[in-house]
């Protein structure tokens, strides 16, 4: 796993050679924690363009995988992050059309491929996560790639007449001349999802390349936008970046039969697997204890006889898996180390996030999953995870909920929503909190749902949706009203704002794991792990995001992944065969800390400063009448707020960074 960077100046000012190769060895030391072991540039002053690498070596060791890496014929050069898993095939493939290799590395693979069918086409042969920087000498043409789910980063954007891009924004932040501004419009849209989604970035005129597209310039781009740029991916008639992959393509198509699927989903992850397990440096997992994980370290045992594992625990209890981990550990035989760790511990992590995550980013599980890399990297160099299996195997809870609450409440009037909205309004927090004590919480059960006076007032809100897609937009939103709360922004167009981006699914639930698919499981979940385990220069791998896996996961009719109340059943199928049901069988916990009962203790000093109403008016992004309300309630015991006043927080946080 790697860092990339770079910059392409245009016509003017021109830079010396010696400017160049200083700006370009800046920004890649600002991303030495994803390479410690390498780095390299190259420039070409004539075409004002230099590329930057910092290199984590994983495949061939050697010298002969240094980057940037020329292609065999000179006409490339190219900076590559990540790995492609199938390169042994492609080479061999390569080889049998007249290539030669002198290394054993996955980039110079890559190179022949992109030289030998052209950009669009190589990309659809890989298997893998990458993002990467491709120069074509001849065409005077920078070409910027991102793999099909989003698993590797990718910034890129015009600031002060120069094209820069890279793998996180501290390496645009440190070239001299880059003068950020903060993108309102973007504030408001992480406000409601408790991260940036992609196009956007935190900065104006900074962008997020969209997993499976790419995005070439030539020529005057280099100074500026063309006039008609759309950092939205496939937008019609526009300069934008292409697609070469949309799942939306797979999810369309008739459902396959259930006949046989078990047997054909395990061979398809125990490929993933093995692929993913090709390493010259020491690799083992993540393992939560929960279906996903299970099944990953299950597959893993069956490729090898010593498998290493990894978990993080907690003292509270409502929070802690590990001892499920363990047992699971025990059970399949690993190589298992875990940390315990104290609320000292975790609150130490806090001061580093806004330098780690580099734009504001509010999932809290973001502690525990720095604290679960750095555990990882004290033993080895690559952890496989099980990341992806929610978004397609149905895993979260909200999905049964919706689908249940819709199905009984979309088919009323919108004026008879509305005054059932009005009823569940009129009690208030504190007496439905007294109603629940009372009759205890069996009442809600089947969905598990915790605070469910909370999740009462929550749903009075969502009875005003007009459709099934807003109705889930505002379930996975944080604030509801962003605009309302950021000075002088709308909210900037999302996926829920773009219905001709919408597929024509199936059913409800395919929908909803279609906007995960595409909105949470890269712009916060593959967020999360990339930069805590390149923080930690650990590279983490998610065989269920192998694409082969995905469009299999896709096409597989949803009573294979929700049945009888279960989610994941075919997983649940599958794991059956390694790990007892008992094991894994239980309710779903997540990977949180107690950030609620902190910010009442430990935290609180701390979130009162960044909270106060003279420091919000003086910085002037957010309004803070409505902060302050629901921090005073909060810190007093009278709602929990937590999710929403973190996700503040961590603007904060980040704010207070840039100075």
């Amino acid at each position: 796993m790697c860092g990339i960077a770079g910059i392409l100046v245009g016509d003017e000012p021109l830079l010396s050679s010696d400017e160049l190769l200083a700006a370009a060895r800046a920004m890649g030391n600002a991303l030495r924690h994803r390479g410690p072991d390498d780095s390299g540039e190259f420039v070409s002053a004539p075409d004002g363009l230099a590329l930057s690498h910092r290199r984590l070596s994983i495949l061939d060791l050697s010298s002969s995988g240094h980057q940037p890496m020329d292609s065999a014929s000179g006409r490339l050069v190219i900076s590559f992050n990540g790995e492609i898993y199938n390169f042994r095939v492609l080479q061999s493939e390569l080889g049998s059309r007249g290539h030669s290799f002198r290394g054993g590395s996955d980039t110079e693979v890559l190179l022949a491929a992109l030289e030998e069918w052209g950009i669009e086409e190589a990309l659809k042969r890989l298997v893998g996560m990458f993002a990467f920087a491709l120069w074509d000498r001849r065409d005077k043409t920078l070409t910027l790639a991102r793999d099909r789910l989003g698993e590797k980063p990718l910034f890129y954007g015009w600031n002060s007449g120069r094209f820069l891009f890279a793998s996180e924004l501290k390496a645009m932040k440190a070239f001299r001349g880059f003068q950020p501004e903060v993108n309102r419009s973007a504030l408001a849209l992480y406000l409601r999802h408790n991260y940036v989604p992609a196009p956007h970035s935190i900065y104006n005129n900074i962008f997020k390349l969209q997993p499976g597209s790419f995005f070439s310039l030539k020529g005057a781009s280099f100074g500026a936008p063309p006039e008609s740029f759309s950092p939205l991916a496939g937008s019609a008639g526009k300069a934008c970046p292409q697609l070469y992959w949309d799942p939306r393509h797979t999810i369309e198509l008739p459902p396959l039969r259930e006949q046989g699927a078990i047997e054909l989903l395990e061979n398809r992850l125990s490929e993933a697997v093995r692929g993913q397990m090709i390493s010259d440096v020491p690799l083992g997992a993540f393992l939560s204890g929960g279906i996903d994980s299970s099944l990953i370290v299950s597959l893993m045992r069956k490729e090898s006889s010593k498998v290493r594992t990894f978990s993080i625990g907690f003292s509270e209890s409502e929070y802690n898996e590990a001892h499920h981990a363990l047992k699971v550990a025990k059970h399949l035989g690993t190589e298992h180390t875990e940390l315990y760790v104290t609320p000292h511990d975790a609150l130490s992590v806090i001061p580093r996030l806004p330098r780690v995550y580099d734009e504001p980013f509010g999932d809290s599980s973001q502690i525990p999953t720095l604290l679960v890399s750095e555990l990882a990297r004290r033993h080895v160099t690559v952890s496989l995870s099980g990341d992806g299996g929610d978004e397609l195997f149905c895993g979260y809870e909200r999905y049964a909920w919706a689908q249940d609450f819709w199905r009984f409440f979309g088919v009323l009037p919108p004026i008879l929503r509305r005054s059932i909205a009005s009823l569940l309004r009129i009690p208030g927090v504190k007496n439905w909190s007294k109603l629940f004590d009372l009759v205890g919480n069996g009442l809600f059960s089947k969905w598990r749902i915790l605070h469910p006076a909370e999740k009462v007032m929550r749903l009075a809100a969502m009875l005003d949706a007009k459709s099934r897609e807003s109705f889930y937009q505002m379930m996975v939103s944080q604030w509801e009203m962003p605009s309302a709360l950021v000075v002088g922004a709308e909210e900037a167009p999302s996926l829920f704002s773009l219905p001709e981006r919408w597929p024509r699914t199936r059913d409800y639930l395919s929908q909803m794991m279609y906007f995960d698919l595409s909105t949470y499981l890269p712009d916060d979940i593959l967020v999360k792990v990339d930069r805590a385990s390149m923080d930690a220069s650990l590279e983490a791998r998610a065989p269920f995001l192998d694409h082969r896996v995905v469009e299999l996961a896709l096409a597989l009719p949803t009573s294979l992944k929700m049945r009888d109340g279960k989610s994941k059943w075919i997983l649940r199928q599958i794991l059956s065969k390694y790990v007892p049901n008992e094991l894994t069988d239980r309710p779903k916990m997540g990977f949180g800390v107690p950030i609620d009962s902190w910010l009442r203790t430990e935290l609180r000093e701390w979130a009162e400063e960044l909270l106060s109403e003279e420091r919000l008016r003086r910085e002037g992004y957010l309004r803070p009448e409505e902060i302050r309300r629901r921090w005073v309630e909060h810190r007093d015991g009278v709602r929990n707020w937590h999710h929403h006043l973190w996700t503040v927080l961590m603007f904060q946080a980040w704010l207070e960074n840039q100075r």
